[in-house]
Parts: structure tokens; sequence; C-alpha cells
């Protein structure tokens, strides 16, 4: 990680906070770094990962900016409700820079999957973002930052997932409504990851058997998804977006499911 505990004000986001949801591990985890090492102070979401929320809280820490730990469990409508008023008091600060990242990858198809997990997808991947932009849109910062986790088969189907699919198709519109609703003060963009990182439970070698159904033919990094995320953030005159971090995945149908 870049040294950045000297003070340096040029870092672009010096003196901004950022509120990362699911920012324990993964691909979460890899954007909280990102931001700190541009110089954000980072509010570290998790549902259950404590130990690997304060890792990473630490981290930022041991770099130079501050860093904070909230609990939450968004499938839960009351804590969602509630999460982004206790991360603002835990910094001390408005929160700026929101991220929408905490997702299950719940399998089920079109032929079995259940209202509840239709009812918990929804729940989690739509109405706990729209609850949060809300409430950041409310604190009437003059400027900030909405980034929304998509998925890179938003633009075809994912059979195998239906109700992780409906509820990532759900927040795909909500994206654009925020970017019309919230401007100008406040961009709305997102991010759809392709193969990035293999499931739970599955490991490199299942990812690497897939890198044929992009044209790119290989698997992308944390640090890419990081890199858009923090390009969507700078940017001064970009909002409604969404950057496919995916090898050319989304152009070329339903490959697989």
């Amino acid at each position: 990680m870049a040294d950045i505990s000297d003070g340096d004000r040029a870092l672009p986001l010096t003196g901004r906070t950022a509120l990362v949801t699911g920012a324990a591990k993964r691909i979460g985890r890899g954007v909280a770094m990102a931001l700190a090492e541009t110089g954000a102070d980072v509010i570290v979401h998790y549902r259950g990962s404590r130990g690997e929320a304060e890792a990473t809280a630490s981290l930022i820490r041991r770099a130079g900016r501050q860093a904070w730990c909230v609990q939450a469990d968004l499938a839960e409508p009351d804590q969602a409700a509630t999460l982004l008023a206790r991360a603002a008091e835990a910094a001390a600060a408005p929160v700026d820079i929101l991220v929408n990242n905490a997702s299950t990858f719940t399998a089920d198809t079109v032929m079995d999957f259940t209202p509840q997990n239709l009812l918990a997808s929804v729940q989690l991947h739509a109405m706990a973002p729209l609850v949060l932009s809300r409430a950041f849109a409310a604190q009437q910062i003059p400027a900030g930052d909405i980034v929304n986790f998509l998925d890179s088969r938003m633009e075809d189907y994912d059979r195998r997932h239906v109700s992780y699919h409906l509820g990532k198709r759900m927040l795909w519109t909500i994206t654009r409504m925020l970017a019309m609703e919230l401007a100008p003060a406040i961009k709305v963009n997102a991010v759809a990851p392709g193969l990035i990182l293999p499931p739970e439970g599955r490991d490199e070698q299942y990812l690497a058997g897939l890198a044929h159904t992009n044209p790119l033919n290989r698997v992308g990094s944390v640090a890419g998804v990081a890199a858009a995320v923090k390009m969507l953030v700078e940017s001064d005159f970009i909002t409604g977006q969404v950057i496919y971090v995916d090898g050319g995945r989304h152009m070329r149908g339903c490959v697989y499911g």
C-alpha cells in the first residue's frame, strides 16, 4: 500500500469521508483500501465479519487515514435505515462518498426461487442502497458521490441466480433514478464487475475456467474494480453511468448461466 501518512494534501480525496458497505473482505475491502490510498477516511461496514472489518480498518489507520467499523445487517430494514446516521456519528463528519457494495450470491432458478429469497435480495441489493442513498442526500452536503455495485450480467440473464439477478436489476434502475433526482449536488454511478473473484466455496481454477467467456479471455482484479470506483468519484462530470469491469463480457449475451 502506498505511504499516505505524511499528510499530503494533494491526494484527490483528502478531507472526504467514505462509507463502504460490505468492506470487511473481498472487493469491498479492496475499494475501501483504494479510497484510503487516495486520501479518504473510511467507515468500514460489516454484517458478521467483525475480525476482518477490524483488520481492514487497522490497515487504513496504519497508512495514515482514519477508519471506523460499523456493524449492520442490511437485510433488516430497521438496521439499513439507521446505518448512514450511525456511520456519520462514528466519523463525527458527514459521509460524502457512499459505496453500496454489500451483497449475497444465492443460487436459485426461475423454477425454484422462493418469495423469501426474492424479498431478501430486493431488500439487500435494492432497498438498502436506496434507503442509504436517501439518508445520504438528506445530509444536504454541497457535493457527494454514490457508487452502486451491479453485475456484468445485467445486460442479459443469470439463470442460476435469479433472485440475485432481479435484485441487481432493480438497483440498476434505482441508479438511473437517483442520478436524475439527486443532481446536481450528488453524482450517482455504478460499477459492474465480471470475473474478479471466485464465489464463496469456489477456487481460482473455477474462475480461470470461465476466462473464455469474455473477449479479453482473462480474469480481472480487485484493483481494477477499485480503480473504476476511484475514477467515478474523482470525476466531476460523470453521472448515471455503469462502468463494466468485465473484459467485455456484457457484450456477448448469455454465454454462460
